[in-house]
């Protein structure tokens, strides 16, 4: 080939042109002849050269990159005249074939109807340069038929050479297939459009609370602009507007003001009328405001409203509207007082129509609507998508969001409109997994128990076809016999459209290459570019070559009965085959295929190219991607792949196909297609579970992969269906596959499907799809499926493939996949849910009849196979533990007898005999004693469990071990004669209270020391008045012994019946508005933010990932299978992982199997490791491992204790010490945060349950701000009265007078957030419950259980004992566990430095970082212990531990990982160094530890490592 000299290559006269990879390749040999412009340069021709053909598409690109690179500021218009010089295999019809489409696009650019026209022309060719057209014989033919044959002559002649005559002939166009319309449906069209027309008008007004939201079609006012009263049309009303009342400054102090006079809410008496004047403006679409315009009309709907009260009693009302094209915010001013006047219209989900103006808000620069001078209600005036077919499709095919960033529509949303449009049922099929189903059920479950609309429970998956075999068509032959390793060098991938160009072959007998055969082979049509490129096959080199049906004869006569081999032998012999049915020669081969093999004998490569294969081999492979070099490197694989199989004991074709059986590491890296699996009943549920557990727990690798052979094993009770155009059988018929290879899949599914053309419209654009290239295309091949269906008599239907509601639904998913980095991503395929009339429009080319059996009648065939089944085993299945009932009763009495006595105080025996018989009498035994099993079992290891929740409800939980909160009323009761007191005037005083805010006092039968106990909380509130309320036991393990106590469910329940509790995650809010604002600024297209944020929501909540609940333990009973429940996976579907989650989010199965909370929490940690500290030799005191200190034994009444909560003089320091801080309790748990802080002064604790009360106020939402702090202020509360916990409610109440069981509803209700009915305010009031009580109720969102507050002081309290009386050792432990930002650099090199750091730090208010946030808490506890007198040791990097604070003659020694970079990992490594000898060097250092540089020149700025040399070079110098 002539070769181009460089300074005419293409990207030497363009050198800075950048373009993508298959561009610049195709125009790297492109010689530029010359380039023309004109005295205005308007213009650019580029002359070009080349020797291979380029498309149109590609030509266009290139113009396009130098007008965008060279030229994007001025206006040139870039044109490439192309010239050619082509091989002489390109002939007339060669060219066409090869070059059709491009001059399609040529054509198009110059006139679409041409363009159209030449597409749907048949053309012929009659001697060797005559091209004949047919032309539809229409009226625009003849106008348009010398457009056409001129650009065919300039094509042929001018840029190709070739010589060609073209002729035009004329066809009649085809009239048939009109559709006969139903009168019934074209009825109710006409109803509908009636309908639709009235609630534009607002004669029909939606119900009331309606949601339409996911149920519309978006239409935008397109022609609104043209009818739009705006007020700038005579120059005043827009700058008066504007101005905003520009002329105040003219009035004198004094002189009229707006507040002195009043305007009324409405002006008019429009009924519809909801603020201002009356208006009849017509609305423009929210699109076309992109600046300010003066005074507009809009309308749409609210979508987010806000108030918010501002000085002189005015109030500041936003709210978004949008009509879906857009969205704006409006503002607007009102007096409080007409507030209610206005806001009983404006909320959200209302539609509007406003009038105001335009106008750049100061605050946040985004145009919004100001100055509104009228507002109306309107109807909705969006339009309805409805389906109106008097007969009723079913969808089989349909994604949720629950497939990852894939789908965004709502399940409840999908299934709702399924049900709402009539259809008998809707399937739902995810990607892989079984997420949506719960809530697809919870939508059921709302419905009617008669209505017979049902859900379709199935997945699409990812299958395998582990079932062909690594031998195909194995007979007797051993791995001695014959065997013939060839390879073909094809013009494409097509075995039907493409050719073989070149066949390589060499016969293999006995181990050792015998003979060879190589040829080209003449394809009698050009060889592509690209192709020539892989394989430096040119068209020169096989123009002098036989046929195929010379070339495959001989071929066949050399391989004669040998088996055939290649590398990815389906491709190869696939070619063979297709040309062997061609010519009328066998077409069946025993083969085998390396890769196939080579994915069993070597596991460990990620692919299995034959270079890749080659080189592990180390096999050398030489002219790759030519026939002859490919099989001889692909024989000598073969060679030593039977020698590796007789190693192992495998002699015959048979035995290397067993050998290859179920192997995983072959499955997870064979080819995925798609596959739609139903459960048609309860088995085929369990069935269906069991394959997605073992696809996300055996086969994953990037998908879950169902294995053939597997779904094979469990298919009882399951339809199998092809999918789409990812699915094996449709892709069989697109390439044309054997007759035996397609009935193979046919008879493998149950039910074909094929899908409107828009689905697949990809593949006429993809370029590596050459035999698609028109809609007939697609429609061909859905026909072929159709005809396989009548062939094997299976049902084939129609399906969506939903991925989105509505069509305009797209957006979303457009920029999900943008996001995500689809380059197609804004090429969305039509894949909402479709009406059946819609569907039977789509599929009018099969016929009327056919289209209402794939459309209707097969899909609702289909739908009646299937039982109407719940996703979820509907049964309770808790687990067993013989004798639990009488274990726990034994267990409790036992207790209460130790410390009670063996005749028990009636308040004793009364409240466990109560809550026994509850607890017992509904099954609940076993959750207590499994839960006090977990505890003995960490208590009895040193650590203390802390309990959550309400559970301290629970006397029998406090007897049991498993709660340390005692929730009988406040009481004395003496441990050595076992006397009590209950009913005392003086005991009876602290109702309500806390027992050990009760005075000391001596037994007075013995004269020991009397113990104080008890809260005062109903067990009610943990089970109910009835005791049938699920109980939920919490409970806080020391983060340290999590680990163990979650591995010791597993010794309590059996290996394989515990599971961590699943979780879901979604794309969240602030996730999906990155995505969408990315999205826009990529696409340069400016959107307010409230159009972001219409959006955003759209696209959150999709799937992205699954997870672990943090402490959650579901447990499986014996006798059961986890898959009658739910699928397993392991979390974020990591398969190193050791961890089996819940497939499903655990709150969609805690009903039916029960779920532990075992959490990992800070509290017990700190309580163990100070009870390590004090105990240690490191502190002298009279406690040793003999006699240890226990932190339960720490008194919960200490006077100094609750000093902290008054002031900082029980600490020894001054407020001004710590930085201004009033009280000690920093660094305390659940009162160190300033917020508690601030409520610890407002209240004033004088008593431990006065903290209780407060930590209730602390964790509740509203509870606090703007309630009991408004009350305690006002003095009409105090924090004894005020609702703290919401035991408070209930018991109060109760106090009151209202019926026990309705306190604790309204209890139930108020603590939920959910406030009072009518009803019971006026019960409450009845029993005189003061307004304030039932003022602040209304106020709360969340409550916190006494129970828990309590539990939780109990621990701080403790925590706080240490802290004033054993302070080294409490500060050793909140830095080593609590600190999180703890830095050494700051905060160990004395207090100066650390007063520098921190008031630099707060220098930045709100603007610090969340780390800095965390640095000034720590720094705040720094600053304390300073101020107390103690100190730092330096780092000592031979002493110091990894993590943990020591204490050491009195000071603290920090840890290496409190140096700045230094991680726990590193740290360790440092620790394990040293004990292994002194470092000689820094570089020693460095080598033995890995510690980074940057730490390593830290540490040494700060001195840490003394006089160690920088090197451990040895000089002679040094001994000199």
């Amino acid at each position: 080939m002539e070769q181009v000299k460089d300074d005419k290559k293409f990207f030497h006269v363009f050198p800075t042109l950048r373009a993508d990879d298959d561009v610049r390749l195709l125009f790297s040999d492109v010689e530029v002849k010359k380039i023309t412009t004109n005295s205005r340069r308007d213009f650019l021709n580029i002359y070009i050269f080349s020797r291979h053909l380029i498309q149109k598409k590609q030509i266009f690109q290139m113009e396009q990159c130098i007008k965008d690179q060279l030229f994007a500021k001025t206006a040139v218009a870039v044109h490439i005249v192309e010239e050619y010089m082509l091989s002489g295999q390109y002939t007339a019809e060669a060219l066409m074939n090869e070059y059709r489409e491009s001059i399609i696009l040529e054509l198009k650019e110059k006139s679409m109807l041409a363009s159209n026209m030449f597409a749907q022309a048949d053309i012929r060719y009659e001697a060797e340069n005559v091209v004949c057209l047919e032309l539809l014989d229409t009226i625009v033919s003849a106008g348009r038929k010398e457009e056409i044959v001129d650009l065919l002559k300039e094509v042929y002649s001018e840029r190709f050479h070739i010589p060609a005559e073209i002729r035009v002939d004329y066809k009649e166009p085809d009239r048939t297939g009109s559709r006969e319309y139903d009168e019934q449906r074209i009825q109710q069209e006409i109803n509908a459009i009636f309908e639709r027309r009235a609630r534009q008008r607002g004669e029909t007004p939606l119900a009331e609370g309606e949601e339409k939201k996911d149920q519309i079609k978006r239409t935008s006012s397109e022609n609104a602009a043209d009818k739009a009263s705006v007020s700038s049309r005579d120059g005043k009303g827009t700058s008066a507007a504007i101005s905003g009342g520009a002329k105040k400054g003219e009035f004198k102090k004094g002189e009229f003001r707006k507040k002195d006079f009043y305007r009324p809410v409405k002006i008019g008496d429009d009924p519809n009328l909801i603020y201002g004047r009356n208006f009849e403006d017509e609305p423009i679409s929210l699109e076309q405001v992109i600046t300010e315009m003066g005074e507009i009309t809009v309308h749409g709907k609210i979508i987010s409203f806000d108030t918010r009260e501002i000085r002189n009693e005015k109030t500041i009302i936003i709210f978004s509207v949008t009509d879906f094209t857009d969205t704006i915010t409006v503002k607007m001013f009102a007096k409080n007082e007409q507030l209610p006047e206005i806001l009983g219209e404006l909320k959200k989900g209302a539609f509007v129509k406003v009038k105001g103006v335009t106008t750049i808000d100061k605050f946040d620069g985004e145009l919004t609507i100001a100055s509104v001078t009228g507002i109306k209600k309107i109807g909705d005036f969006t339009v309805q998508r409805e389906d109106l077919s008097p007969i009723k499709r079913v969808e089989l095919h349909c994604h949720t969001k629950m497939s990852d960033m894939d789908g965004v529509s709502e399940v409840k949303d999908i299934v709702k409109r399924a049900h709402d449009w009539g259809h008998p049922a809707i399937a739902i099929t995810d990607h892989g997994v079984a997420q949506a189903f719960p809530d697809a059920n919870h939508y059921i479950e709302t419905l009617d128990k008669d209505d017979p609309f049902k859900v379709l429970y199935g997945v699409e998956g990812y299958v395998v076809d582990d079932l062909t075999e690594i031998a195909v068509n194995a007979g007797d032959q051993t791995l001695d016999d014959t065997y013939i390793v060839f390879d073909i060098e094809t013009t494409g991938f097509s075995s039907i459209k493409d050719a073989i160009i070149e066949i390589g072959a060499v016969k293999v007998t006995d181990g050792k290459i015998t003979d060879r055969f190589s040829t080209f082979v003449n394809p009698k049509r050009p060889i592509p570019f690209e192709i020539t490129n892989l394989t430096s096959i040119t068209d020169e080199m096989v123009m002098d070559s036989p046929t195929i049906d010379v070339v495959l004869p001989q071929f066949l006569e050399f391989a004669g009965d040998g088996v055939l081999v290649a590398h990815n032998a389906g491709f190869d012999v696939g070619f063979i085959e297709q040309n062997c049915r061609s010519l009328g020669l066998s077409d069946e081969f025993v083969y085998l295929d390396t890769v196939a093999l080579a994915r069993v004998l070597l596991p460990t490569l990620s692919k299995y190219k034959l270079n890749i294969v080659a080189k592990a081999l180390n096999i050398s492979l030489e002219n790759h991607h030519r026939a002859v070099d490919d099989a001889e490197a692909t024989a000598e694989i073969f060679v030593k792949f039977t020698e590796m199989l007789k190693k192992d004991q495998v002699g015959t074709l048979k035995e290397v196909n067993r050998y290859g059986d179920r192997n995983v590491n072959a499955i997870r890296k064979m080819p995925t297609h798609h596959i739609i699996i139903l459960a048609k009943n309860d088995i085929g549920r369990y069935n269906l579970y069991r394959l997605i557990s073992q696809s996300h727990m055996t086969y994953y690798a990037r998908r879950p992969r169902i294995p053939k052979s597997l779904l094979n094993e469990h298919r009882e009770g399951l339809l199998i269906g092809s999918a789409c155009e990812a699915g094996e059988l449709y892709q069989a018929v697109h390439e044309k596959r054997s007759a035996q290879q397609i009935a193979r899949l046919a008879e493998f599914y149950d039910y074909y499907e094929i899908q409107p053309v828009g689905n697949n419209q990809f593949m006429i654009e993809s370029e590596r799809i050459s035999d698609v290239n028109s809609i007939e295309d697609l429609q061909n091949i859905n026909r072929e499926i159709v005809e396989l269906g009548e062939k094997f008599g299976k049902p084939v239907v129609a399906t969506c493939d939903v991925h989105f509601l509505n069509p305009d639904d797209e957006v979303y998913r457009r920029i999900i996949m943008a996001g995500k980095g689809f380059d197609d991503a804004d090429r969305q395929p039509p894949l909402f849910l479709r009406t059946t009339d819609e569907m039977l429009e789509e599929f009018s080319y099969l016929g009327a009849v056919k289209a209402r059996e794939i459309v209707i009648d097969n899909p609702v065939k289909i739908a009646g196979m299937i039982e109407k089944i719940s996703p979820v085993n509907p049964n309770k299945c808790p687990p067993v533990i013989e004798n639990s009932d009488q274990e726990l009763r034994d267990i409790c009495y036992r207790k209460a007898h130790e410390m009670y006595g063996e005749d028990l105080p009636k308040q004793v025996s009364a409240r466990l005999e109560k809550e026994l018989n509850s607890i017992i009498s509904n099954g609940y035994a076993v959750m207590y004693i499994i839960a006090q099993k977990l505890v003995w079992k960490s208590n009895a290891d040193g650590y203390l469990v802390g309990s959550r929740g309400s559970v301290g409800s629970s006397f029998v939980a406090t007897m049991a071990g498993i709660t340390e909160v005692n929730p009988l009323s406040p009481h004395y009761y003496c441990s050595k004669c076992h006397y009590s007191d209950f009913e005392s005037d003086e005991v009876r005083s602290f109702a309500g209270g806390c027992g050990y805010d009760m005075p000391d006092k001596k037994c007075p039968v013995c004269g020991e020391q009397l113990v104080k106990a008890g809260f005062d909380i109903p067990f009610e509130t943990f089970l109910g008045f009835k005791g049938d309320k699920e109980p939920d036991i919490d409970l806080n393990f020391s983060g340290d012994y999590q680990a163990k106590a979650h591995k010791y469910t597993e010794v309590l329940f059996g290996e394989g019946h515990t599971f961590k509790a699943g979780t879901i995650g979604t794309l969240a809010d602030k996730t999906a508005y990155g995505f969408v604002r990315n999205y826009y600024e990529e696409h340069e297209q400016r959107k307010r933010k409230c159009e972001i944020e219409r959006v955003t929501e759209g696209c959150t909540g999709i799937r992205r990932s699954t997870g672990q609940h943090p402490g959650g333990i579901v447990v499986l009973p014996h006798g059961h299978d986890i898959n009658e429940f739910t699928p397993v996976q392991h979390p974020a579907n990591d398969m190193e992982c050791g961890i089996t989650t819940t497939h499903f989010d655990y709150h969609s199965i805690d009903h039916n199997l029960l779920k532990l909370d075992i959490l990992g929490h800070d509290d017990p940690t700190m309580i163990r490791t100070l009870e390590d500290y004090i105990t240690s030799d490191a502190m002298e005191n009279e406690y040793n491992a003999d006699h240890p200190f226990i932190a339960t034994e720490i008194p919960l009444d200490d006077k100094d204790v609750i000093e902290l909560f008054h002031g900082t003089e029980v600490l020894g320091i001054k407020p001004e010490d710590i930085d201004g801080c009033k009280i000690g309790s920093l660094g305390i748990p659940e009162f160190g945060t300033d917020f508690v802080i601030q409520m610890v002064q407002d209240t004033k604790p004088q008593t431990l349950s006065d903290l209780i009360r407060i930590s209730g106020l602390s964790h509740g939402t509203n509870v606090w701000l703007g309630n009991a702090q408004v009350l305690i202020e006002s003095g009409k509360a105090t924090i004894s009265t005020a609702i703290c916990t919401r035991d408070d409610i209930m018991i109060y109440l109760i106090s009151m007078g209202v019926e026990s069981s309705l306190a604790f509803t309204i209890m139930e209700s108020v603590r939920k957030g959910k406030g009072l009915r009518d009803e019971w305010e006026a019960t409450m009031r009845e029993h005189n419950v003061p307004e304030w009580y039932i003022w602040s109720c209304k106020k709360i969102k969340y409550m916190f259980p006494k129970a828990h507050a309590a539990a939780y002081v109990m621990m701080a309290w403790r925590i706080a004992w240490f802290k004033v009386f054993i302070p080294l050792a409490y500060y050793a432990a909140f830095f080593s566990i609590r600190a999180t930002a703890f830095s050494y650099e700051t905060m160990c090199m004395g207090r100066d430095r650390l007063e520098y750091y921190l008031a630099e730090l707060r220098k930045k208010g709100d603007e610090a970082s969340k780390k800095e946030q965390d640095s000034i808490r720590d720094m705040r506890i720094v600053q304390e212990m300073y101020a107390r007198g103690f100190e730092f040791l330096p780092i000592d990097i031979y002493r110091s531990h990894a993590n943990r604070f020591q204490i050491i003659d009195g000071k603290l020694l920090p840890p290496l990982n409190s140096i700045d970079g230094m991680g726990d990992k590193a740290a360790e490594a440092v620790v394990e160094a040293a004990k292994q000898g002194k470092f000689l060097s820094k570089d020693d250092f460095r080598d033995r530890t890995k510690v980074s540089k940057t730490v390593i020149d830290l540490m040494d700025d700060l001195g840490l490592f003394g006089d160690i040399p920088q090197s451990n070079q040895f000089s002679l110098f040094d001994v000199v």
